[in-house]
This record gives structure tokens, C-alpha cells and sequence, in this order.
């Protein structure tokens, strides 16, 4: 497949500060990447160097021609009291086709219509920003992403703040972007447990540390115990892997509190 994005041998950081040295790896045409790891540990490094802001120290991040973005933010970034409707958020993501200071043509405002269908919020079209629920502003800033019809969609902490259900409903949604646009996917996050049970590669990133590989080859105890420096176990139950740190065992004579 044709990679879209190639990091060789790039040393990522600020200034003197080194965040990630000597990192090599590719982002191929279709792939749906999980770039996880802790706070602080180097994803929005990571993250930056892929979109352009940041240029490495060493080694190179090059980028396929033409390669256009859809970039979806952390959701605590936006402010949601600005008074727009959900239409013209989305609209925001044509501003670059359609130009400063130009009003959107009735084909900016079709796409709009029909990125909100996408994502299953068209009837949400005309309501406030603000008065939507996590899950649906979530939907209205993808749709913004996807209405630029970008190559590759890239999600920053997408289900940070969200209940279960939202969760779930958000991560379905991008999966079936994926699957059903052929789309190639980045989502940026520190929950590796839900991550790894909806991309296909996994990106793991700790302090001053990467691997990356398909999800089966990531999600082992050796590895996430090598990378975490803490021993985990990782189980399944109804098909989703669940990675918890295995407890410590019990000093002689000494009781586990509840």
C-alpha cells in the first residue's frame, strides 16, 4: 500500500528537550491507527510532526503529495458558546476551498448537509451548537473534518469526558467511517482499552519509548509489561481485550481490603 505518511529515523523534541528519538514507521493508504499512550509521553509530539507544526531534529516526516487532513479536536478546545448553528460549524471545514471573506455557495452548504447525514445528525442541522449532547457535538466536528474530504482523519482524544454509551456510539461511528469510506484513520488517545478493541495497528508510546504493530501484536503481556514497566495482564471477554495491571500478591499473613 501507499504510504501516505513516513517517519525515518526522526528524532522528535523542543529546543535541547529530546521527547522521542529515532523513530521509524509508516501510515499506509487505509490504515486505522491508534496512537496511545500516557499524558506526557510524547503523542501530541508525535501528532504535531505529522500535521507539519513541529519539524524533527534529526531523520525526516515526509507526506504523500496533495495529502489533505481532517483534523477533529479535543472537545474541551472548542468553545461551544459561540452562537452557530451546526450547519455552519461544519461549514468551517470548507473555509479553505471556499476563501476569505466569501459567503458558502449553495453546493458549501449541500456538502455540509451531507457530512452531518454521515455522521447521523442531519436533523440537527439548524439547533445550536451549544445545546447538542457530548455524542452529538462530537458528530458535528467530525462531519466539519470529513466535509473538506480529507485522505486521512485524525481524531485527538475523541471520547475524552464521554459515559459509556457515547463511547461506544463515537468509536462505532469511526470504525464504520473506516470501513464503509475506506478511510484512513489516526486516532490520538490514552485509553489503550478502548482503542484496541476498534483500529487495526496500535502506536505505543511511553516516556521516551515506541513500538508499533497490528493490535494482536501489541496487546501481549510481554510487550505492554515491557513498555509500561509494571506487570499487566491482558484478557479478553466477549471479543474486547481489557489490559489491567496484575495485582501484587499478598504478603504473608496480610489481608486485601476492599
Amino acid at each position: 500500500m501507499t504510504a501516505l505518511i513516513s517517519f525515518d529515523h526522526a528524532t522528535l523534541g523542543y529546543g535541547r528537550r529530546v521527547v522521542l528519538s529515532d523513530i521509524s514507521f509508516d501510515i499506509p493508504t487505509g490504515d486505522f491507527l491508534g496512537l496511545v499512550g500516557p499524558n506526557g509521553a510524547g503523542k501530541t509530539t508525535i501528532l504535531r510532526a505529522i500535521l507539519g507544526t513541529l519539524v524533527p531534529q534529526a531523520g525526516t516526516v515526509t507526506k504523500a503529495s496533495g495529502l489533505r487532513f481532517g483534523y477533529v479536536p479535543q472537545r474541551d478546545s472548542v468553545d461551544y458558546n459561540f452562537p452557530l448553528k451546526v450547519v455552519d460549524v461544519v461549514l468551517m471545514g470548507r473555509y479553505d476551498r471556499i476563501g476569505l471573506m466569501r459567503r458558502p455557495s449553495r453546493r458549501d452548504r449541500d456538502l455540509a448537509c451531507a457530512a452531518l447525514e454521515h455522521v447521523g445528525i442531519l436533523d440537527l442541522a439548524d439547533r445550536p451548537l451549544g445545546a447538542l449532547s457530548g455524542g452529538q457535538k462530537q458528530r458535528a466536528l467530525i462531519a466539519r473534518a470529513l466535509v473538506g474530504d480529507p485522505n486521512v482523519l485524525v481524531l485527538d482524544e475523541p471520547t475524552t469526558g464521554m459515559d459509556l454509551v457515547s463511547t461506544t456510539q463515537i468509536l462505532g461511528l469511526v470504525r464504520e467511517l473506516h470501513e464503509r469510506d475506506n478511510l484512513t484513520v489516526l486516532m490520538v488517545s490514552h485509553a489503550l482499552n478502548e482503542v484496541a478493541n476498534y483500529v487495526e495497528r496500535i502506536a505505543l508510546v511511553v516516556e521516551r519509548g515506541f513500538r508499533i504493530g497490528t493490535v494482536a501484536q501489541i496487546m501481549t503481556e510481554e510487550t505492554l509489561t515491557q513498555m509500561y514497566g509494571i506487570p499487566v495482564d491482558v484478557d479478553e471477554m466477549h471479543g474486547h481485550r481489557i489490559v489491567v495491571a496484575r495485582r501484587p500478591p499478598l504478603e504473608p499473613g496480610a489481608r486485601r481490603h476492599a
